[in-house]
């Protein structure tokens, strides 16, 4: 088979992730990159250019990855698609709603694929609790929570790793609590609504870094995403926090070390040692190339994320207001098939 050619736009902190993972997925080439630093752009491809218009003018390529801040989304999504390139983005999609919208649509009507770069639900300990809550494991579910927790967020310097976050007006809900909220509707359906408290805590930051939020399905589930970025439950937490599911038959739960137990009793046991967090990258983007040649819809494909990205919207408008705010009142529509 034909190895696909991909062409990398943007190679900063987390790039490397994608990069790394490109390298190990079979029938895939990572034949160009793009970044206005052209060292870093070298180091990740052969080829090299110092911006994607002239990376897409110079190479054929059958698919690019977006892997840019969100601010410059929009734009690379109509150039990609402008050429014909299917496409897989990082998320946060864009900073706005609207920008978001902008985006399905552009790509729509291109006729080109879109698929947002969202890896939490690929992550193998939720793959296990999405088979086992579908085998009936736990029977009706009942309730659950998935928590998010790293110390990173503290102090006059946080977020080293990514100094940009302390400049970000909307931070945690938007750049980290949209991977709960994703994976809860992996796992239960779409959202119908959410009620949210966020808060500062850390004066060094423009944006909030703690937050709860009860997410009602459209089943009539309510769980509840909570995250903060003051405390590690581990050394080095491969979900990044912990998870628990209930149901009127039993209960499971995602330890913070990546094991799933089933009433107490562990049933699998995390050994994966490559790649980001339970190798959920290289998931992610395989599952990419996997839809591309079969000609079959993405998981996350740019369409349905909406859903996501307007549940954390409702999100912020519940902590203004202090009430429950439907999706529908956010993104009309979202609630009926993309």
């Amino acid at each position: 088979m034909k190895p696909m050619r991909g062409g990398l736009i943007g190679c900063g902190f987390f790039a490397q992730f994608h990069i790394e993972a490109w390298r190990r997925i079979p029938g895939v080439e990572l034949a160009a990159a793009c970044d206005p630093d052209i060292d870093r752009a070298s180091d990740a491809a052969k080829r090299a250019y110092a911006s994607a218009d002239e990376m897409l003018r110079h190479e054929q390529l059958d698919f690019v990855d977006i892997a840019t801040r969100p601010d410059s989304h929009l734009e690379m999504v109509k150039l990609a698609t402008a050429n014909g390139v299917p496409a897989i983005c990082q998320k946060p999609m864009a900073p706005s709603l609207d920008d978001s919208i902008s985006m399905v649509e552009t790509a729509q009507k291109a006729g080109v694929p879109l698929m947002i770069h969202e890896n939490w639900r690929w992550q193998p300990w939720y793959r296990v609790i999405a088979a086992r809550i579908r085998a009936g494991d736990i029977g009706q579910p009942v309730t659950y929570c998935l928590r998010i927790r790293k110390n990173d967020g503290g102090g006059t310097e946080p977020y080293r790793l990514q100094p940009y976050f302390r400049v970000m007006p909307k931070l945690l809900m938007f750049e980290t609590m949209i991977h709960p909220v994703d994976t809860a509707r992996m796992l239960f359906g779409d959202i119908a609504s959410v009620f949210a408290r966020a808060r500062r805590r850390n004066p060094a930051i423009a944006g909030e870094d703690a937050c709860t939020m009860t997410l009602t399905h459209g089943s009539g589930l309510d769980g509840i995403a909570d995250g903060h970025r003051f405390l590690d439950l581990t050394a080095d937490s491969p979900p990044l926090g912990d998870a628990f599911f209930e149901g009127d038959r039993g209960w499971l739960q995602v330890a913070a070390n990546g094991d799933v137990f089933a009433n107490g009793e562990r049933i699998w046991q995390n050994t994966v040692k490559e790649g980001y967090r339970g190798d959920s990258v290289r998931a992610t983007q395989a599952h990419f190339i996997d839809c591309l040649r079969a000609g079959l819809p993405f998981e996350t494909r740019a369409a349905d994320y909406l859903k996501s990205y307007a549940a954390v919207e409702a999100a912020y408008r519940s902590a203004k207001e202090g009430r429950a705010v439907k999706i529908e009142e956010v993104l009309p529509g979202a609630n009926h098939d993309s």
